[in-house]
């Protein structure tokens, strides 16, 4: 059953057929082609990550020039984390009917239309049109956020799902880091409203540039599978695969949602990248409020930010394909995230930039690697049932806890200061640490993989 921690066949018997395996089904074979699907996921995650705290991280040049205050453009980015939440479900249940070409066209058409739409948005009283932009393209996510472990799953062999996960997750990385140092340096904060209107134009122009060509390279080469599948727990899914129904797709969240091992990692999950998502919200406002003037500064610290995460997560990814020391790996990145917050609340207490940037660049190298690693322990704690599902929920549960402690900080930011803020967020990653300590090490996945 899916609450205990054995894998039998008889706990997979869901996913059974009544037709019998081919020879030809179950061959196990990589394609080079799983490069170039795995490289236009790249492309696309990183045009839609850009886009997150393009906004936030020159809140104050964004307040005056569309005269909003601090929470409105603080929403332009906790927008992505309200709309997932409850598309979660409706989309997955056509990601998984329809299959990974039809995910990423989706999720690549959805964000080029709300690139073109903030095109339009160049005026101080089209605040709104800016905001419809961005919640069209954070609508998008729903295809796109969840799509890395799936993608190594269906195209990757047993020994580079791992990697493939993190370089997967790296694209959208990459879009954040984009999205903290560009902004800054394209828009200044002129005293004439104009100056500003004509960079925020150059700003919004470069980013549809770049996404719209993206469109029409998913379409030419993005496949859905393999024609044979990679592993064999892959070659199992397949043979034991059924017709996808409602029915077929209802049980698989009444299964995960029965796995206690699952829940706490969601929970645990959702505590460190609710964090992460707050102090990159709100990175702008807490940099000012220890340097003058530090904008480009600010989007320099979330560039080394993300920066050393990528490199973090492809050093991991590797890790893990080597080691398969899920538990042990998830729980040593979040034990060094606890470190890196309550390292960089103090060191923005020493008003010293040089150790601002030393501690965001410890606190990036381990919280962003945290992100594809649970990725992973939620696909081997959950298997045979799909990643994008398991995935999608812990991205679910991340994006409430990222609203949550979004406005946390900000209200705490205002009444006690940053330091008083970061410390809580500490306390709450220290909870998620030991909530991690106590998650079954149910590696089904790879039972699967060394049966066969």
């Amino acid at each position: 059953m899916i609450g205990e921690n054995n894998v039998t066949l008889e706990a997979l018997e869901p996913l059974r057929s009544e037709e019998k395996p081919t020879q030809q089904n179950s061959e196990v074979k990589l394609y080079k082609i799983r490069w170039v699907v795995l490289t236009l996921f790249f492309l696309y995650g990183c045009s839609s990550a850009v886009q997150w705290v393009q906004y936030s991280i020159i809140t104050n040049i964004i307040m005056r020039y569309y005269s909003v205050t601090s929470v409105a453009v603080d929403w332009t980015s906790m927008i992505a984390m309200i709309t997932y939440p409850p598309l979660m479900i409706p989309g997955f249940y056509f990601v998984d009917k329809m299959g990974l070409r039809f995910s990423a066209l989706s999720g690549v058409i959805g964000t080029a239309i709300g690139t073109w739409i903030k095109v339009f948005s160049v005026s101080p009283d089209r605040f709104w049109v800016t905001f419809l932009g961005q919640t069209v393209v954070f609508v998008s996510q729903i295809f796109i956020l969840s799509m890395p472990p799936k993608i190594a799953a269906v195209w990757f062999g047993p020994n580079e799902v791992s990697t493939a996960t993190s370089i997967g997750v790296i694209g959208q990385q990459l879009g954040n880091a984009i999205g903290f140092i560009l902004p800054p340096m394209i828009v200044k904060n002129h005293d004439n409203l104009d100056d500003i209107g004509r960079e925020l134009s150059y700003m919004f122009y470069g980013v549809a540039a770049y996404t719209t060509p993206i469109v029409i390279l998913v379409y030419f080469f993005c496949k859905s599978q393999p024609d044979h599948p990679p592993s064999q727990a892959q070659a199992y899914q397949r043979l034991n695969a059924t017709e996808f129904t409602q029915k077929q797709y209802w049980r698989s969240y009444r299964q995960l949602l029965s796995n206690k091992a699952f829940w706490l990692l969601m929970v645990s999950y959702g505590m460190n990248i609710g964090v992460y998502a707050g102090i990159c919200t709100l990175l702008n406002q807490f940099i000012l409020s220890y340097f003058k003037n530090a904008e480009e500064d600010a989007g320099r610290m979330g560039l080394l930010l993300v920066v050393f995460g990528i490199f973090g997560s492809l050093i991991f990814g590797i890790i893990l394909d080597r080691t398969k020391k899920f538990k042990e790996t998830t729980l040593g990145l979040y034990t060094m995230t606890v470190l890196g917050v309550l390292s960089f609340s103090f060191a923005l207490e020493t008003r010293s930039k040089a150790v601002v940037y030393a501690s965001v660049a410890f606190l990036g190298f381990f919280q962003n690697a945290y992100y594809p690693a649970g990725f992973e322990f939620a696909a081997e704690l959950t298997y045979p049932q799909p990643e994008s599902t398991s995935s999608g929920l812990i991205i679910s549960m991340s994006q409430v806890f990222g609203v949550i402690f979004t406005l946390a900080l900000g209200v705490l930011l205002k009444e006690f200061g940053t330091f008083w803020a970061l410390c809580l967020m500490v306390f709450f990653l220290f909870i998620g640490c030991c909530v991690t300590v106590i998650i079954p090490n149910d590696l089904r996945r790879q039972k699967v993989d060394q049966k066969h």
